[in-house]
């Protein structure tokens, strides 16, 4: 699996209809020729970024379309959650209107998964839906949030809580922008990609264990191999369940009590640090279901630390970290769907994890 062009291409398919392409390449050199398909020369194309991503990529790639789209246009917005709103998503529809965009042309989202999740929110709505690319910036979104047509924004507090599910066209992974990530925002992508092997991959749990020291040098080909990987599990689960009625819901590992903390810091926290704190929490539970050893919940704390991935909670209240799952939208009925690991790379869900359990837990982190 060492071969760069060998994980260089992962096809994602409904049933026998291919619906998209996850391309990985360490450069933007064949863009154009990987949105061929798509007759760009008959297109308008607006590329959505913000504002810590475009002073790196949006010129390389904004000259890249321009030479073969009808009229690319840019729209920018503030970096940050906080953004995460129908407010920017209002802004963007004018933007389109105002560049007479129609239901033939194309979004490009280049960025992380604020960016991904908005502007495929916006191409789901933008005159009842239009096409949009994928183009990950970030390891959180390369290998988790550009996957699956998940779109969404944020509503007040209440994260992801408006949204649609719409396919990308395809989704180009330049594995070259990781380096300039600050090492904060990278080390928060861990979070998604531990969480791949603890759900659904022994094997590549270990991998990411023997690995270390190469995925924090952010040696080219192992990212290239970890990716890859990543992307396999989050694509195959997608393939699977592509609207959450089932296996899709094993994802969000780590994410009831991860929402719940991220809400809390008022976001102060990435969602990669907020995954991974829940994730570990999710462990402990699993430790008191008597499903996985003390032992192997402790070798799963260490994996995070290794990524700076522990965090203290000193300053939340665990009762209000209960109550505020209860805004979440994984609710069933006023049963909390939780996700558990049954064993080290098997996950299931668990309607019974009850508050005194998570309390409990809650109250034992240091």
């Amino acid at each position: 699996m060492n071969n760069l062009e060998t994980n260089s291409s992962i096809e994602i398919c409904n049933g026998e209809k291919k619906l998209y392409d996850i391309l990985l390449r360490d450069s933007f050199d064949d863009l154009i020729e990987a949105l061929d398909f798509l007759n760009l020369e008959k297109k308008k194309v607006c590329i959505v970024t913000e504002s810590n991503v475009a002073p790196i990529y949006l010129r390389k790639v904004y000259e890249l379309v321009s030479k073969c789209a009808a009229k690319t246009i840019t729209f920018s917005f503030s970096a940050g959650e906080a953004h995460k709103q129908l407010k920017t998503i209002e802004t963007l529809y004018e933007h389109l209107i105002k560049n007479h965009f129609d239901r033939q042309d194309l979004l490009i989202a280049l960025g992380g998964g604020v960016v991904g999740d908005m502007t495929g929110f916006a191409a789901a709505t933008y005159l009842r839906g239009i096409d949009f690319v994928q183009v990950p910036t970030t390891l959180l979104s390369q290998v988790d949030s550009s996957i699956g047509g998940k779109t969404g924004v944020d509503f007040q507090q209440y994260k992801n809580m408006v949204g649609a599910f719409h396919q990308p066209k395809l989704v180009y992974i330049n594995t070259e922008t990781l380096k300039s990530l600050p090492e904060r925002e990278y080390y928060s992508g861990m979070g998604e990609v531990i969480k791949h092997g603890l759900i659904k991959d022994r094997e590549y749990d270990q991998w990411i264990k023997d690995h270390i020291s190469q995925i924090k040098d952010r040696d080219q080909e192992i990212l290239r191999e970890m990716i890859y990987r990543s992307c396999q599990i989050k694509g195959g689960v997608v393939e699977r369940d592509p609207k959450e009625s089932g296996e899709r819901a094993l994802l969000n590992f780590g994410h009831t009590l991860g929402h719940a903390i991220e809400k809390l810091m008022n976001f102060q926290w990435l969602h990669g640090e907020c995954v991974a704190v829940g994730c570990q929490l999710a462990a402990e539970i699993s430790v008191k279901k008597g499903n996985i050893t003390a032992q192997e919940s402790m070798e799963i704390r260490k994996t995070f630390e290794q990524f700076n991935l522990l965090k203290s909670l000193e300053g939340l209240n665990p009762e209000e970290i209960i109550q505020t799952t209860k805004s979440d939208k994984k609710m069933v009925g006023k049963q909390i769907k939780f996700v558990l690991l049954q064993s080290v790379g098997e996950a299931y869900i668990d309607l019974n994890v009850t508050e005194e359990e998570m309390k409990s837990v809650l109250e034992q982190w240091d």
